[in-house]
C-alpha cells in the first residue's frame, strides 16, 4: 500500500476516534464510529486475499448493523425525550437497544462469533488495531451511558463473555483465534465493572490495552502465527520468548504481573456489592483463560519442536525490535507496585 494512502487512512482512524471521544451528540458520535469502520476496511484487503476480502466482508456487515442500531436507538430516544445528548438517555427500549449496538461493535458475548473469525483472515498489524485502538470508541460510549444502561443485562453479557473468552480458545492453535477470546474475555470484565466503577472499566481498558499491544508485538517480530512457530521461538530469540512468556501469564491474570491489578480490583468491588457468588463464576471463568495461557507459556519454555539439522547451534534471529516493545513489555507485566496509589 501506497504511504500516502496509509497515512491518510491511519489519519482518519484516528480522527474517527478523536470525534466520538469528544462529542456529546448521538450524531456526531455516529459519523466517528463510521469514520473508523470505513477507515479500516482498506486497511483490512491490503493482502488482496480471499481470506482478508471475507474478513473485511464481515466487519462491514457486522459494524453497520451495529451502527444502525445505535442510530435507531438514539432516533428513538430523541423522539421520546426531545434531546440528541449522549448522557441523557433515559427510556427503558433506546437503552435496551444502544446496550445491544455496542455489545456488537465491541465483541461482547452473545454477540462475539465474527471477532474471532474476522481477526483469523488478517495481518498483525491490523489485528493490533483491530483489537486495541478500535476498542476506544464503543468502550467510551459505554461508560458515557454506563449509568443509565441496564445492570442486569450488561452482567449476563459481561458472565457469557468471560465464560466463552476462556472456552474458546482451549481448542485453537491459531494465535489470532487466541487472541481474539482473550479479547471477548478481557472485555466480560469491563463490562461486569462498568455500571458500579467506570473508573476501574477504565483500568481494566488501559492495563488490556498494554498487555495485547505488546503481545501483538512480540508476535510480530517473531513472525508467530500458531503455536507450531511458537514453540521454536525459544531457539531464535530467548529473551523476547522469556518477556513473551510473561507477557501470557500477565494477560491470564497472574500476580504479581500487571493483569492481575485490575481483576483483584473488580472481585474486590463486586463483593462490596454483595455479588459474591457472582464474582466466585467471574475468578472460576479467569482459570479457563487461565489454562490456555499456561499452555501457550509452556508451548514457549518448556517444549522443543523436532529437530533435523545437523548442526548444533540455532540459527538466531536478528534482533530488530523497536524501543516501544521493552516500554510495553515492562508496562504490561510491573504495573502492580501502583496498587496502593490506586486504592487512595
Amino acid at each position: 500500500m501506497s504511504p500516502y494512502a496509509m497515512s491518510m487512512l491511519m489519519s482518519s482512524l484516528a480522527m474517527g476516534t478523536i470525534i466520538t471521544l469528544s462529542s456529546s451528540h448521538w450524531f456526531l458520535a455516529w459519523m466517528g464510529l463510521e469514520i473508523n469502520t470505513l477507515a479500516i476496511i482498506p486497511l483490512m484487503t491490503k493482502m488482496h486475499h480471499p481470506r482478508a476480502t471475507e474478513s473485511a466482508t464481515k466487519y462491514f456487515l457486522t459494524q453497520a448493523t451495529a451502527s444502525a442500531l445505535l442510530l435507531f436507538s438514539a432516533a428513538m430516544n430523541a423522539w421520546m425525550t426531545g434531546e440528541w445528548t449522549i448522557v441523557n438517555m433515559n427510556s427503558y427500549i433506546p437503552t435496551t437497544i444502544l446496550t445491544i449496538a455496542l455489545a456488537i461493535k465491541l465483541g461482547i458475548a452473545p454477540f462475539h462469533p465474527w471477532l474471532p473469525d474476522v481477526l483469523q483472515g488478517l495481518d498483525m498489524m491490523t489485528c493490533l488495531i483491530l483489537s486495541t485502538w478500535q476498542k476506544l470508541a464503543p468502550m467510551a460510549l459505554l461508560m458515557l451511558t454506563s449509568h443509565q444502561l441496564n445492570t442486569s443485562l450488561l452482567t449476563l453479557m459481561a458472565l457469557a463473555s468471560a465464560i466463552i473468552g476462556g472456552w474458546g480458545a482451549l481448542n485453537q492453535t491459531q494465535m489470532r483465534k487466541i487472541m481474539a477470546y482473550s479479547s471477548i474475555a478481557h472485555l466480560g470484565w469491563m463490562t461486569l465493572v462498568i455500571s458500579f466503577a467506570p473508573g476501574l472499566a477504565l483500568l481494566n481498558l488501559t492495563i488490556y490495552l498494554m498487555m495485547t499491544s505488546s503481545m501483538f508485538v512480540m508476535l510480530m517480530a517473531l513472525n508467530a502465527t500458531n503455536m507450531n512457530k511458537l514453540s521454536i521461538s525459544w531457539l531464535k530469540t530467548p529473551t523476547l520468548a522469556a518477556s513473551m512468556m510473561t507477557g501470557l501469564l500477565s494477560l491470564g491474570g497472574l500476580p504479581p504481573l500487571s493483569g492481575f491489578l485490575p481483576k483483584w480490583l473488580i472481585l474486590q468491588e463486586m463483593t462490596k456489592h454483595h455479588l459474591g457468588a457472582l464474582s466466585a463464576v467471574m475468578a472460576l471463568s479467569a482459570l479457563l483463560s487461565l489454562f490456555f495461557y499456561l499452555r501457550l507459556s509452556y508451548m514457549i519454555s518448556m517444549t522443543s519442536p523436532p529437530n533435523i539439522s545437523n548442526a548444533n547451534l540455532a540459527w538466531r534471529k536478528k534482533n530488530n525490535l523497536s524501543l516501544i516493545n521493552p516500554i510495553l513489555i515492562v508496562l504490561s507485566t510491573m504495573l502492580m507496585p501502583i496498587t496502593p496509589m490506586l486504592l487512595m
